[in-house]
């Protein structure tokens, strides 16, 4: 039997629709995510690094409990695939004159097998560079600051003294080397060093040989309380200025004449016996140098001069120390330095927020150790090809540039 239905008006119709519409909706909301949200926002206050807001502080004094956390947590594996670029470079920076490759293709460039050069009056370069080199290209260098050993040198290396005015045909090349901020040519000399890549030879001071006679005893031990080493006993007004406003925020020790609260010079021995180079002798605060910062997390180094590719000792001492450095100087320093291996103080937006970094970085071992493993696994980055071009290396590199210009025999006067 059929039912005679009566048609249904527009109210009703409206109202079930609208219900319709309803439950859909409320199904949508609650199964499935936003459509205008592809992550679950982040409070600013908690965007920035999180280290400055660590879930858990978790202070730690051995490094080789700090290491072996890192392996587990993230690993050599992951630190290599995060710094793929690095781990072979085939480029050549513009900060760094030497580079894979470079040099073995220019053996033709040489006018001569053999070089002695002649180190002339006083230089801070140690006699222990003086040596007879095996270099490229079959090339042999002899590196002297003896004229009985080198009589007739194809170069005459000079620093603080002035090469002579005039040079005619058959006399030695004349070398002018200022690794100093201001670099400043003599306007006498045929080859000039420096620590700049544009000029004739470039020489960093990332070498070894200039203090290897210092105790490079490495404490596995960092202190947890006294998280920060300065040392400067040249007391330069905006280096000590700097220095005295991030030191007011951390826990430091300062063994140096500038802002010394260590009671005193070479007290670094009173903290650390086991740094003393020799018991019997006089100590010397460059003997224990790096033992000592190896006892702190973190090492204070600032520049005398904010310079292009001015990268100095104060740097490197504290990297070979097996310390973090907080570094202020050269705005292209990550040219010269290994992957994820300083804290640039000059990224952060205030003094506090860089202490907050600090202080945060020193209770998470995991984070720590991120600094230390570029060497634990073998990525150097640039910092191979700053080796490369230290003093260490400099002697060939110099016989090599003599060689071009065909030592004595390059016209003169």
């Amino acid at each position: 039997m059929l039912l005679n239905l009566k048609p249904l008006n527009s109210f009703t119709i409206a109202t079930m629709l609208g219900f319709s519409l309803l439950i859909f909706f409320c199904y949508i909301l609650f199964n499935f995510p936003s459509a205008t949200t592809s992550q679950i926002p982040i409070p600013k206050s908690q965007s920035q690094s999180q280290l400055q807001t660590p879930p858990q502080s978790d202070p730690f004094k051995n490094l080789l409990g700090a290491f072996k956390k890192w392996d587990l947590e993230v690993g050599c594996a992951n630190f290599k695939q995060k710094h793929v670029g690095l781990v072979k470079r085939d480029v050549k920076l513009s900060s760094l004159q030497v580079g894979v490759g470079v040099g073995e293709d220019q053996c033709g460039e040489l006018k001569m097998d053999h070089v002695g050069v002649l180190v002339k009056g006083w230089t801070w370069i140690p006699d222990n560079l003086d040596n007879l080199y095996s270099c490229r290209c079959g090339l042999s260098c002899l590196w002297t600051k003896s004229s009985v050993m080198v009589d007739k040198p194809d170069a005459v290396f000079f620093e603080t003294t002035t090469p002579p005015f005039r040079r005619r045909t058959g006399d030695p090349l004349r070398v002018y080397m200022d690794l100093e901020a201001g670099r400043k040519k003599s306007g006498f000399e045929d080859i000039f060093i420096s620590y700049h890549a544009k000029d004739d030879v470039q020489s960093t001071y990332a070498g070894g040989l200039f203090h290897n006679n210092r105790n490079y005893h490495l404490s596995p031990s960092k202190n947890n309380d006294t998280l920060v080493y300065w040392s400067s006993s040249r007391c330069l007004p905006q280096r000590n200025q700097l220095a005295k406003r991030i030191l007011s925020l951390l826990p430091h020790h300062s063994f140096g004449k500038c802002l010394n609260n260590m009671g005193g010079l070479d007290m670094a021995l009173s903290l650390y016996p086991e740094c003393a180079k020799d018991p019997n002798a006089s100590p010397q605060w460059w003997d224990h140098l790096h033992c000592a910062m190896s006892h702190y997390k973190f090492v204070l180094a600032i520049e005398n001069t904010y310079t292009e590719s001015y990268v100095t000792e104060k740097l490197f001492y504290a990297l070979d120390s097996g310390a973090v450095p907080i570094y202020f100087g050269a705005p292209n320093v990550m040219d010269f330095v290994p992957p994820h291996s300083i804290i640039d103080g000059t990224k952060f937006k205030s003094m506090e927020e860089l202490a907050d970094y600090v202080k945060a970085l020193a209770n998470d071992p995991v984070a720590y150790a991120e600094y230390h493993a570029w060497r634990r696994c073998g990525v150097l980055g640039n910092y191979g090809l700053t080796r490369a071009a230290s003093l260490d290396t400099l002697p060939c590199r110099l016989c090599e540039a003599v060689s071009r210009r065909g030592g004595r025999d390059a016209t003169g006067f």
